[in-house]
């Protein structure tokens, strides 16, 4: 099967079961960066920093780069189709759906039992990414040192950030998008 082709598949399936919002994807495309390489750890979490500052869910603005950096403007259109697909086909089908059943107690079960699954892939895709942020293990073998373990740079931004956002005053979006740019050249992210 070409590239092409897999590329496709794999965000229509990242469409098609990525419930709950473009956070919900960041789980299937970790499971991209780590099987096929088309892009990193670390373009993820570039990219999903970038998704939160821009209009557009994460899932589309990955989708969209990937396909572009591997195919140019054909690919970022076919990736992008490729994601945002399922959701019209589902979106049409269940709205017929739900036309005959929106008082079921059948169907409001099933979407009340899914919020708790989308939480927690969502937490733990989260957790792998500021695992890898934040912790250097490959360091950590190697030396043997417990210091090594950390990124410290990472830390003590991620420290000041978190103290910030728990103390913060009323600040516009701008303010905060050029402070992170500000921090980003200046810890060399």
């Amino acid at each position: 099967m070409s590239e092409f082709i897999r590329l496709c598949i794999e965000f229509f399936k990242t469409g098609l079961f990525a419930v709950g919002g473009g956070l919900a994807s960041i789980p299937f495309l970790k499971e991209m960066a780590v099987k096929y390489g088309w892009f990193t750890i670390e373009d993820l979490t570039t990219m999903i920093a970038v998704s939160e500052s821009t209009p557009g869910p994460i899932g589309v603005n990955m989708a969209t780069y990937v396909g572009f950096h591997m195919y140019g403007l054909a690919g970022g259109l076919a990736a992008t189709l490729s994601l945002v697909a399922p959701s019209i086909i589902v979106i049409c089908i269940i709205a017929k759906i739900l036309e005959k059943f929106r008082s079921s107690p059948i169907v409001n079960g099933v979407f009340e039992g899914l919020r708790p699954a989308v939480c927690g892939l969502i937490i733990a895709a989260v957790m792998s990414i500021y695992i890898s942020a934040l912790f250097n293990v490959s360091a950590w073998q190697a030396t043997g040192n417990l210091l090594s373990l950390f990124n410290w740079k990472a830390c003590v931004l991620f420290a000041a950030l978190l103290a910030f956002y728990l103390y913060k005053p009323k600040i516009h979006p701008i303010v905060i998008i050029c402070a992170a740019a500000a921090a980003g050249i200046i810890f060399g992210f």
